[in-house]
């Protein structure tokens, strides 16, 4: 099996979990607050690792940022770390955190669309098809006739969807450098801007043992969770981690009923078996054909597959996945592949 697919579940499992969880925080703690403190848990916990790491490294070289990577961290940081929390915060605080939870299944079709038409990577009907019910699937959890009022917390959602779908899109192009460095920079500065947001509107810091709370679901659930998904990004491509990391808003849901005592209605499991027989699409999708892989250098964690079959011109003590700089040559051969850092060739 992939790696990247472990990776991605595992951090779908953590960021599921944590949607319920902020439910409970959002009363006490004002929205964009909220979505402060969640980053800045997440920005100062990996910090304090990468701090701490250097003497558990065993890898002979760090992933490290090309210097045009920094545009698309910050365009990643802009649009997932800033806007979309504060937009979830705000739909949780007015709508059921199950609700909320399957509406997140919108995130992997804005990720997928970004990544086909926008960002080129390839696509087939059969994971067209699971987009499709997945939308199907959202828009029938979030209609309500006749209830206006409540029909923004939807459109909430969406938006935070979008921004995070434009995130993982620009991810992707630095997903081979240091996930845990990026997954840091992200949650420190979008925790900071956030905090500063609400204090600008006169939002109060919570009680020390609440933020603290706030602060280790950040850690869990969208530092090591996103670190993980930028694992996923780098072995499985945009559309299909997306896919995996579709998980999550079931998590969440099933979380939600555990913990708040809410009860799912007709259309809550209309719409879980839509969204369910759409990932299930893309988790069973395969891709083969005949391809070419160009002359490449960089760097980033790897074992020596068919695709890493070079010398080394350090003392190498066998451990595996280590990361240093190496050359790819021209190589064409056919496999079943993921659109990952080695695969990102047109069709």
């Amino acid at each position: 099996m992939n790696p990247g697919i472990a990776y991605a579940l595992v951090g779908a499992a953590l960021f599921g979990a944590s949607t319920p969880i902020a439910k409970l925080l959002v009363g006490e703690i004002a929205p964009v607050m909220l979505a402060g403190l969640l980053y800045a848990g997440s920005g100062v916990g990996l910090g304090l690792w990468l701090a701490v790491r250097g003497s558990l490294w065993r890898l002979a070289e760090r992933p490290r940022f090309a210097p045009g990577d920094y545009k698309w961290l910050a365009g990643a940081v802009i649009s997932g770390g800033i806007i979309g929390p504060a937009l979830l915060m705000l739909a949780l605080a007015a709508s059921s955190a199950s609700s909320v939870s399957l509406l997140l299944n919108l995130e992997s079709v804005f990720t997928a669309l970004l990544a086909w038409f926008v960002f080129r990577e390839n696509f087939d009907r059969r994971l067209m098809l699971g987009m499709s019910l997945i939308v199907c699937g959202g828009v029938i959890l979030g209609w309500r006739p006749g209830e206006i009022a409540t029909s923004w917390p939807a459109l909430a959602v969406a938006g935070a969807c979008l921004c995070w779908a434009l995130d993982n899109n620009l991810t992707r192009k630095i997903s081979a450098g240091d996930s845990v460095k990026i997954a840091g920079i992200k949650g420190l500065a979008a925790g900071t801007v956030n905090l500063c947001v609400a204090a600008s509107f006169g939002a109060a810091l919570p009680a020390a043992k609440v933020a603290a709370a706030a602060a280790l679901v950040g850690l869990l659930g969208y530092g090591v969770s996103l670190a993980l998904f930028v694992v996923g990004l780098r072995h499985l491509g945009t559309a299909r981690t997306g896919a995996y990391f579709s998980t999550a808003p079931f998590i969440g849901a099933a979380a939600s009923f555990a913990l708040l005592g809410e009860a799912p209605d007709t259309s809550f499991w209309v719409a879980a078996v839509l969204m369910a027989i759409g990932v299930a699409l893309h988790l069973t999708e395969r891709h083969r054909h005949m391809h070419r892989h160009e002359a490449l250098t960089h760097t980033h964690p790897h074992t020596h597959d068919e695709h890493h079959r070079h010398e080394h011109d350090f003392a190498w003590d066998g451990t595996e996945p280590h990361s240093h700089t190496h050359a790819h040559d021209l190589l064409r051969h056919s496999h079943a592949h993921f659109p990952d850092i080695h695969h990102r060739h047109s069709h």
